[in-house]
C-alpha cells in the first residue's frame, strides 16, 4: 500500500526544468492510480497525519476540494511502514524568506514559479523598460541547474510572442551562494566547468555571500541590496517537521533515527529511507540526502523484505552507501559532472554532449524502474514526436 498527498508522481531532480517551462508536468507526471493498477499494490491518496507505532496504526488526513470534503479521514493497520517523505527547505532563520521565496520541494512549487515568471515577462514586455530580476540563493545543484535551465528558456520564451525581450538583458539571472564556490560537494574540477557555463550564459554568480534578509522587491546579502521580483530558496534542506511529533527518534536535524537495516532505532516493524532518514556509514557520516542513496536503500529494502516473506536469515549485512558520481544538467544541450565518485577512489570528469546522454539516461532507468523497460521505452519515443508538434516551453 502507498499513501501520498499528491496524486502522481515525477522524477524530482527534473522539478527545475518544470519551473522553468521545458518540461510539462501534466505529460511527465506519472498516475499513483495508473502504477497502483499497473503493479498491484493499493494507492492511498491523503497526508501523514499521525502514527501510532504500539497499535501500529497510520492516520491518513482528509482530502478537501472547493469546500467539499472528498475522502474523510482514515486510519490504516500495518504489518511494516516504510516512512520516505523527503525534505522541505531549510530557511536558517533568514527573515522573509518563507514568505517571500519560492522553492522547489515538489511540483506546485515549480508549477508557481513559471507561472509567476510567465506574469513577470508579459509585464516586462508590455513596459519594454523594465526586465525581470531573478535571484536565486544557493548554488547547489538544484540552484544551478535552474539558472542554466532558465537562461536557456528565456530565450525561447522570447521567441514565442515576447519579441521585445532580450533574454540577457531583460531577464537577469543572480545566483548567491555562501561557500567559497558552487557545487562545493563535488569536485572543484566540476565547480569551475559549472562556474564558467553560468558565466557565458551571463548568470551573475556571487560565492562567498550569505543571505541577511529577504523582502518583496529585493534580497539583502551584508551590505548589498539585489534588486528581485521573484527569489528561489535552494540553501539547504531538513526533514519534515511533523516527524518529530510521530513518537519516533530524531536527531538534531529533525530526521528519523535508522540503524544499519535503515529500521527506526527501538521499532522493528517501522523503517526510514531518502532524505528523512539519519543514517550513518561505516565512517560515522550520515548518508547524503542524494536520489542515489534512496535509490539503493529502496533496494535494500526489498531485499530485506522478500527475505522476510520467504522464511530466510537477515541479509547479515548493513546498508552501505555507494558513490556513484553525480551530473548537473547545463540546459537541453549539456551537463557536467564525476563519473564513479569514491568507487574504489576514482572520479572522472564529464561534460558536454556525453554528459547530457548521460544525464538522460538517468531519468529513464529511474522510469525503468517504474515502469518497466517496454512502457519506457514507448514513452520515450512519444515525448521526442510530441516536442516536434508543441512549443518548446510551456506557455499557459
Amino acid at each position: 500500500m502507498l499513501v501520498d498527498s499528491r496524486l502522481f508522481h515525477i522524477w524530482k531532480p527534473s522539478l527545475h526544468e518544470v519551473a522553468a517551462g521545458t518540461l510539462d508536468v501534466h505529460q511527465e507526471g506519472l498516475s499513483y492510480q495508473m502504477l497502483a493498477h499497473d503493479n498491484g499494490f493499493t494507492f492511498v491518496y491523503g497526508p501523514m497525519r499521525a502514527l501510532d507505532p504500539g497499535q501500529r496504526l497510520l492516520t491518513v488526513g482528509a482530502i478537501n476540494s472547493e469546500g467539499q470534503e472528498i475522502f474523510p479521514e482514515r486510519r490504516i493497520r500495518f504489518d511494516k511502514l516504510v516512512i520516505a517523505v523527503g525534505s522541505t527547505s531549510n530557511y536558517f532563520g533568514v527573515p522573509g524568506a518563507a514568505e517571500h521565496t519560492i522553492s522547489l520541494n515538489a511540483t506546485e512549487d515549480a508549477e508557481r514559479f513559471r507561472l509567476t515568471l510567465l506574469k513577470l515577462l508579459t509585464l516586462a514586455e508590455l513596459n519594454k523598460e523594465n526586465g525581470v530580476d531573478v535571484v536565486i540563493i544557493g548554488g547547489g545543484a538544484t540552484g544551478v541547474e535552474l539558472a542554466a535551465e532558465l537562461r536557456e528558456a528565456s530565450g525561447v520564451y522570447a521567441a514565442y510572442g515576447f519579441r521585445q525581450l532580450q533574454a540577457e538583458r531583460d531577464v537577469r539571472i543572480t545566483l548567491l551562494e555562501g561557500a567559497p564556490r558552487i557545487l562545493a560537494p563535488l569536485p572543484e574540477k566540476v565547480s569551475d566547468a559549472a562556474l564558467d557555463l553560468l558565466r557565458q550564459r551571463a548568470v551573475t554568480v556571487v560565492t562567498g555571500t550569505r543571505v541577511t534578509a529577504i523582502d518583496a522587491t529585493s534580497v539583502r546579502a551584508g551590505e548589498t541590496v539585489y534588486p528581485a521580483q521573484i527569489v528561489v530558496w535552494a540553501a539547504g534542506i531538513k526533514a519534515p517537521d511533523f516527524l518529530q511529533t510521530l513518537g519516533l527518534p530524531t536527531v538534531k536535524s529533525g530526521q528519523l533515527d535508522v540503524d544499519g537495516t535503515l529500521a527506526v532505532k527501538g521499532f522493528d516493524h517501522i523503517y526510514a529511507l531518502g532524505d528523512c532518514a539519519a543514517c550513518a556509514g561505516d565512517d560515522g557520516k550520515l548518508v547524503p540526502p542524494r536520489a542515489q542513496a534512496a535509490h539503493q536503500q529502496a533496494d535494500y529494502l526489498l531485499r530485506t523484505f522478500l527475505r522476510q516473506q520467504r522464511n530466510q536469515p537477515p541479509l547479515g549485512k548493513p546498508y552501505i552507501y555507494r558513490d556513484y558520481g553525480s551530473l548537473v544538467s547545463f540546459g537541453q544541450t549539456t551537463s557536467v559532472g564525476s563519473l564513479m565518485g569514491s568507487l574504489k577512489g576514482l572520479s572522472w570528469f564529464v561534460d558536454g554532449f556525453v554528459a547530457r546522454m548521460m544525464y538522460v539516461s538517468l531519468h529513464l532507468m529511474h522510469h525503468q524502474a517504474v515502469l518497466g523497460t517496454v512502457r519506457t521505452a514507448v514513452l520515450a519515443v512519444a515525448r521526442f514526436l510530441i516536442k516536434r508538434t508543441t512549443p518548446l516551453v510551456k506557455l499557459h
